[in-house]
């Protein structure tokens, strides 16, 4: 366990004086997902020269907004406490660890005086320039640098390959209700490395008894592959662009991804209804009007609903089911 002379906790630091931790001058590394042991010993080999360290850790499991998905865990304390006790018995600059919630990370902008921040890939939902941090670090002139929670590009897939098994989808086998399927879209999404937003898309085929069957599912995956953004950093961050802009998106739509995956399979889209968490895109729908699709159900608007009235002149059916939680 760490000493508590290297170990600061932010509810206890919240309501009493900052002076000491203010006083390091420290790089800080905002609480990060998950990475390797070769990454993080990188990390510090790359920052521990210019200074102190406070390595941020959080009380959650995993980021927020990402609740349950392994493949967006955050760092805990005994993958690297070795590495820092090693580290803080030779050398003179330290390393610190500051335990906090990830819903305080701009009061610890606001209140702690840190030299920098390091911001891991990856750690964070939505683009970071839209988030309430990020104003708080512009604000207070903190100059911050976005890395890799990945050593290399190998280390990346490899990463994606083994966590691919604790979040492979097995659809049910049995007849499902429309809102059955529309909660399944929703695990369908979480399968996605999407930090802005998770979308799943379910194809199915509709029974006699009014059930549907589960014919083909996808999601928007990160292209070319899963954790290629993690790596290299989202396009959107990297160019400031706002939340719809497809100039810089990292993914392939949901619709493409369940497209490409019925001409591989050789899966039929003839009569069938897409169940999906969000309404199409502009693009996604246009791509819909082609198909030989015959209903479309939703839960979140997207567009100001451009989707469903350029799907109904295509003769699609369309539908939005608002609670999607109800069990039947």
């Amino acid at each position: 366990m760490a000493t508590s002379e290297y170990t600061y906790n932010w509810a206890d630091l919240a309501f009493s004086s900052k002076k000491e931790v203010r006083n390091l001058n420290a790089t800080f590394v905002a609480a990060p997902r998950v990475m390797s042991a070769v990454r993080f010993t990188k990390l510090i080999k790359s920052h521990l020269p210019s200074g102190h360290i406070i390595v941020g850790i959080a009380n959650e499991e995993y980021i927020d907004g990402f609740e349950n998905q392994p493949q967006f865990r955050t760092l805990r304390i005994e993958m690297i406490q070795g590495l820092i006790d090693t580290v803080n018995a030779k050398s003179h600059h330290k390393i610190y660890v500051l335990t906090y919630s990830q819903r305080d990370i701009s009061a610890l902008y606001e209140k702690l005086g840190f030299r920098q921040v390091i911001l891991i890939n990856g750690s964070w939902k939505y683009s970071f320039h839209t988030r309430p941090e990020y104003y708080t670090l512009v604000q207070k002139c903190i100059p911050y640098v976005m890395e890799s929670p990945f050593v290399d590009e190998n280390e990346a897939k490899e990463y994606e390959e083994k966590v691919a098994a604790e979040i492979s989808y097995f659809p049910p086998n049995g007849s499902l209700s429309e809102v059955m399927m529309m909660n399944e879209a929703e695990e369908v999404a979480k399968r996605s490395y999407d930090t802005s937003f998770q979308v799943g898309l379910i194809a199915a085929r509709k029974e006699k008894n009014g059930y549907y069957k589960i014919a083909l599912t996808a999601h928007n995956t990160v292209v070319p592959y899963e954790t290629f953004a993690l790596h290299r950093g989202a396009s959107r961050e990297r160019h400031f662009t706002a939340p719809g802009d497809q100039n810089y998106y990292d993914a392939a739509h949901d619709v493409i991804s369940l497209l490409v995956k019925a001409t591989k399979e050789k899966v039929s889209l003839k009569g069938l209804t897409l169940f999906s968490n969000l309404l199409p895109c502009p693009s996604c729908a246009r791509a819909v009007c082609l198909t030989d699709v015959d209903e479309i159900v939703y839960s979140r608007d997207h567009s100001d609903g451009y989707a469903v009235a350029l799907l109904e002149a295509a003769g699609k059916k369309v539908r939005r089911i608002v609670n999607i939680n109800e069990v039947i």
